[in-house]
């Protein structure tokens, strides 16, 4: 390996700690209380490190959405939609709470840390991520399956009803529960929604 390529490898090794790192603290300590020189601390570099890689908070923040919204992205896409339109909804459900409890610090990142960025891209992968179960809610309303409505609020009730669900999941230990987390509480969720929406 050359000088050229040894030193491309330590930057993005240096990246993906300081990635890494910002959103463990953002997620445990709320992104106002957060500092760049909080983060440098906690990767043990120097501040002037991380703005080698970052021009400020906001940019590292938005570099943090970009990638794991992208990754919810990809999670959502990876598997072909099933014929039928609503289980393809229902598919979505499952893929949504799988990358939850897969990435449970990304997603309390992603979903649980207020005041990130004041306005997201209309072509972020976030939007792009609601898009993906907008567009299961139209070709649904297309055969029939799922009675009319404005597509957007019909998605936003489906995604508020999963997200209330894998938040309880992914920040709550099953001791705090009143009673242990029903093993299929996602799918009982992801049914009771839309069951509201279903056509006739």
């Amino acid at each position: 390996m050359g000088i050229t390529e040894r030193r491309e490898r330590e930057r993005s090794e240096i990246r993906r700690k300081i990635l890494d790192a910002a959103r463990d603290l953002f997620a445990r300590e709320g992104y106002e209380q957060v500092t760049m020189r909080r983060i440098a601390e906690a990767i043990e570099y120097s501040p002037t490190t991380i703005y080698h890689h970052f021009e400020d908070k906001d940019d590292l923040v938005k570099a943090l959405c970009d990638e794991d919204f992208a990754r919810l992205f990809a999670a959502l896409a990876a598997a072909p939609p099933p014929l039928d339109p609503v289980e393809a909804i229902r598919q979505l459900g499952r893929a949504y709470c799988r990358f939850a409890l897969d990435y449970p610090n990304h997603y309390r990142f992603m979903f649980l840390t207020p005041n990130k960025v004041e306005h997201p891209d209309p072509d972020s992968p976030g939007h792009q991520s609601f898009d993906v179960l907008r567009a299961a809610v139209k070709a649904a309303q297309a055969k029939g399956r799922l009675r009319p409505g404005h597509a957007d609020t019909i998605a936003q009730v489906l995604w508020a009803s999963i997200h209330g669900a894998v938040a309880l999941l992914t920040t709550l230990q099953p001791q705090h529960w009143p009673s242990p987390p029903a093993p299929d509480l996602v799918d009982q969720v992801i049914d009771n929604s839309l069951r509201g929406f279903l056509a006739g």
